[in-house]
């Protein structure tokens, strides 16, 4: 096994290494698989709705602090830098539970969001607040549809001058 550790923490997470498939896919062991840029993709949705509100990238030690701490973290792939979700907003994601999935290389996060339950830097409610029409539909329609009313809260009152992290 392999330990991770912060100096920051008291408790060090242990991911084991992958040994085989069968210890990976049915098996007892935390053995997350990380791509060749060190990360792994993250589902989060709302822990009572189901609502899909992101879909963000965790590196080890994003991993490892929202074991340790109940709270969720990322990597921010535009900042290159680690990210407590709600760590200048408020709007701190509470775990409620942290799954894998069969082969490890993917997480999915309940989470309850405090404050007014927002999870979209933009204002939304979910980072996923448009859809695209698909078949018949996509032919008589090529437009993005906005799927949520309004935004749950002002960006600029949030974030002040806190540069926007969408990269063109």
């Amino acid at each position: 096994m392999t330990t991770i550790s912060s100096s920051e923490d008291s408790t060090d997470t242990v991911f084991a290494k992958r040994a085989s498939i069968e210890q990976v896919e049915e098996g007892s062991e935390l053995a997350p698989k990380f791509d060749a840029h060190g990360l792994i993709p993250c589902v989060t949705t709302d822990a009572d709705s189901g609502e899909v509100l992101m879909l963000g990238y965790m590196n080890r030690e994003a991993l490892q602090r929202t074991i340790e701490t109940g709270e969720a973290h990322y990597w921010s792939r535009s900042r290159q830098q680690l990210w407590h979700k709600g760590a200048t907003s408020g709007l701190v994601q509470k775990v409620s539970e942290l799954r894998v999935d069969d082969d490890q290389d993917a997480v999915w996060l309940r989470v309850k969001v405090q404050g007014n339950g927002a999870s979209c830097h933009v204002g939304y409610r979910s980072c996923f607040y448009r859809n695209v029409p698909v078949g018949e539909a996509h032919q008589s329609r090529r437009q993005l549809v906005f799927v949520e009313s309004g935004k749950t809260f002002d960006p600029k009152s949030v974030y002040g001058d806190t540069p926007n992290p969408t990269v063109l």
